[in-house]
Order: C-alpha cells, then structure tokens, then sequence
C-alpha cells in the first residue's frame, strides 16, 4: 500500500449557515492518481481550498506527509509542495509563456519576480522543457492571452510543474477543453505521475477521463463524503448513480 501524503480527518467548513463540508475523512495516498467527483455544490472545490489553505477548517484535521497544515497558510503550503489549479486559468494574459514559467516560481526568489531580471539559466532551461513536454514550446514566445482556453490550461499546468509539487490539486482540468485536445492533456498527466512521481487529486465533470485516470476516487454529496473505492466500485454505486451519474 502506498504511503498517504495528505490525510484529511473529519473535516467540515460552514460559510454562516451553509455547510459546505461537514464530517469528510480521505487519504491521498503518494504516487497515484485520486479523483474527487460529485454534483455541482457538493463541496469538492471547497475541500481543495481548505487543503491548500485558502480557507480555515472550523472543525477536523488536514495533515501533509504526517505534519499538520490547517493551520498555515497559502504560501506555506505551496512551498511544502503542495500546488493547486484551477476551473478557470490563473495565467498572466498580457506575458508571453516562458516569461508565465518564470513568474510561476518568483516565491522562491524575490529576485526573480521581476521579469525584466536575468533568470538563472538552469530556471529558463527547466521553463523550456517543460513548455516542450506540453506541446507549447513553439508558442513559448507568444503572449499568453493569446492561446486557446486549453493551451491555456497546459500552460498553467507547465507552470505548476515549474514548482516541482510532490502533490498537484487540479479542479476540473478538461473542464471548457476542446474535445481534440482531452486526450493530449490526459496523457500529460499521466506522463507527469509515472515520469515525475507527481502525486494527483484531482476534481473532475469528465467521468470517462476520472475512471480511466483514477486509482481510488471519492464521491461527495451535499457536503458529506458519499461513497469510495476503485473505479468499478464507484460506477456501479447506487447512491453514487442516484446523487451523480444518474443526472448526466
């Protein structure tokens, strides 16, 4: 059995009189794929921005490699190696993509958030390789707005590699893709597990890509954790094609 890296124990969030998460215990265990699926407003992006410190827990536990981190923030965590995505991208438009690469890490040196500063070779060589590894590395000279909402989302997929996470949270990464470019995107993540040992939880609409890419997966259903278990488990769920499958 593979070693959990994120452990969330009992965890639940309210905003007022709203539960957005009440009561959930997951593992993510290292070096797999986990997928996190259920219904619009279920509390999966919510559980996202806890882990990663967007928002505090009210009540429970989230623990990375043992230690706990519900209590840090943002920053903090990114730099544990923790690294989340999002629905919409979080690139910067009006910057070609080698100068998003750059930026992507300016946390580690302040030095470096300046993009008029002479990057290290060995940051602008990582940037290109993995601009390649994405298929973008013919644009990397382009503005960045300028690319198609899915080679936008490589792009912000590149740049979250750029910071070498042990864990990368990605919410909805085929959400608004052009189907023809789905199967170019699941590949690259699945490279990035194998090849770079980059552990994956990932929130997904998609069902035919979560079942294809996922080892274990959790349902959750108005903020409560609904069902887990493989892929084949969870597609024959009653309550799980009752709450989810069966409203597609």
């Amino acid at each position: 059995m593979s070693e959990a890296l994120i452990e969330v124990s009992r965890v639940s969030k309210s905003f007022g009189g709203v539960v957005a998460n009440h009561d959930i215990s997951l593992t993510v265990a290292e070096g797999r794929i986990t997928g996190l699926i259920g219904p619009n407003g279920s509390g999966k992006t919510t559980l996202f921005n806890s882990i990663v410190g967007y928002h505090p827990i009210d009540a429970g536990s989230i623990k990375f490699e043992g230690r706990e981190i519900s209590d840090l923030n943002v920053q903090k965590i990114a730099r544990l190696g923790l690294v989340r995505t999002f629905q919409q991208t979080r690139i910067y438009a009006k910057m070609n993509c080698l100068e998003n690469m750059r930026i992507s890490i300016a946390h580690r040196n302040a030095a470096w958030g300046d993009m008029f500063a002479k990057y290290p070779p060995a940051v602008v060589e990582r940037a290109e390789q993995l601009l390649e590894f994405v298929g973008l590395y013919a644009k990397r000279n382009l503005v960045a707005g300028s690319l198609s909402f899915g080679q936008q989302k490589l792009l912000e997929f590149a740049m979250a590699l750029m910071n070498e996470p042990k864990v990368l949270l990605l919410d909805e990464p085929t959400a608004g893709i052009n189907p023809t470019l789905i199967n170019g995107l699941i590949d690259r993540l699945q490279r990035a597990n194998r090849d770079f040992g980059i552990t994956m939880f990932i929130v997904e609409h998609n069902m035919r890509v979560i079942m294809n890419m996922a080892e274990h997966i959790y349902c959750l259903a108005h903020g409560e954790l609904l069902a887990a278990g493989p892929p084949e488990k969870i597609q024959n769920d009653k309550s799980v094609i009752d709450a989810y499958l069966g409203a597609h």
